[in-house]
């Protein structure tokens, strides 16, 4: 491929296509990357009718249909042939992509990505990396953040290689820390899944510090950079994390209202609580990328804005960059 493309799902969004368009638009411009947008193409053209300046820059692959949110996965991906995000998968087997990134269903990008793209080489099962906001201005790296629900140790050990390669690489953490989620950090702690992945990990020359807690993801404890854990874990230690920030958020809102000095010392901390806010904001993430499968697969919410949207194609492109997906490949070889 002569320039990086990455194709975007523009149609599957949950506030249509004006921010999918809005945040190619700024990959564009900010990144100086080439996006294909896979969706309606009249819909898309009209979007795209606000930035005739980058319209040499931007491509437009046409899809009839649009995976909803309750279809089942894998039927989906087997019927709705000319969908977006089947496109968007099959332009990336094609080579006319180097990834692709979806805000939709997640089971149905996921599905697309093994049935299309298929596994890397040597990978038992891919998994989701969700990057986490930790004190410091820092990212933990969550994995598996819900692609297996049942995980044996041997696909947590792949996960740790996976995590710490995605650690090293596109974070930049020179030595990541890699420790096991679990319900204490003593060795012998945790169920039988933790415990045979504690005694695998335990032998490779990576920065190992053995079991961590929850509180420990946030930098409050342990220092760890990668957490490992099952999918099933991962998936709820996520939406728990999302639903405690709206709650505390939701309580600040509701008591500031109900107290007139609140309010007062509310407007003198409105700064750093737009920045507190923003640390925790998705968008600046852009999505999670599905590890161990042939090709760059980003995973969105279906809230995206246009700034995830833009960020999620930034990823996408570092991945590609970094030639990822060849370190996973030599690093799961050392340990097959």
């Amino acid at each position: 491929m002569d320039a990086m493309w990455i194709a975007v799902d523009a149609a599957s969004g949950d506030h249509g296509y004006e921010p999918m368009v809005s945040g190619a638009a700024q990959a564009v411009r900010d990144l100086g990357l080439k996006v294909i947008l896979v969706g309606n193409e009249g819909f898309i053209e009209k979007e795209l009718e606000k930035y005739p300046d980058i319209r040499n820059n931007i491509q437009i692959e046409h899809a009839e249909e649009v995976i909803g949110m309750d279809d089942q996965p894998a039927r989906a991906i087997r019927t709705k042939k000319t969908s977006s995000i089947v496109v968007a998968a099959n332009l990336v087997k094609a080579k006319k992509a180097v990834g692709f990134f979806s805000p939709g269903n997640t089971g149905a990008s996921m599905a697309a990505a093994l049935m299309i793209l298929g596994r890397l080489q040597g990978v038992k099962r891919p998994v989701i990396m969700t990057p986490i906001p930790r004190k410091g201005q820092t990212t933990t790296v969550l994995v598996d953040g819900g692609a297996n629900v049942d995980s044996k140790p041997e696909v947590l050990f792949q996960s740790a290689i996976m995590g710490e390669i995605y650690a090293r690489e596109i974070l930049g953490i020179i030595h990541p820390r890699v420790g096991i989620l679990s319900n204490g950090e003593e060795e012998g702690k945790g169920n039988e899944l933790t415990q045979g992945v504690y005694s695998m990990l335990k032998k490779l020359p990576f920065n190992f510090v053995g079991n961590v807690e929850g509180r420990d993801i946030f930098g409050f404890g342990k220092e760890v950079d990668v957490v490992v854990t099952d999918g099933f874990t991962g998936n709820i230690v996520i939406k728990t994390i999302e639903g405690t920030a709206k709650a505390i958020f939701n309580i600040l809102k509701t008591n500031i209202k109900e107290s007139g000095l609140a309010k007062t010392g509310a407007l003198l901390l409105k700064p750093t609580l737009q920045a507190v806010k923003a640390q925790m904001d998705h968008s600046n993430y852009g999505g999670a990328p599905l590890l161990g499968v042939d090709g760059i697969v980003i995973i969105g919410h279906g809230s995206s804005n246009a700034w995830a949207v833009r960020n999620a194609i930034k990823v996408t492109a570092e991945f590609a960059r970094h030639n990822l997906n060849n370190l996973i490949v030599q690093e799961i070889d050392k340990y097959l």
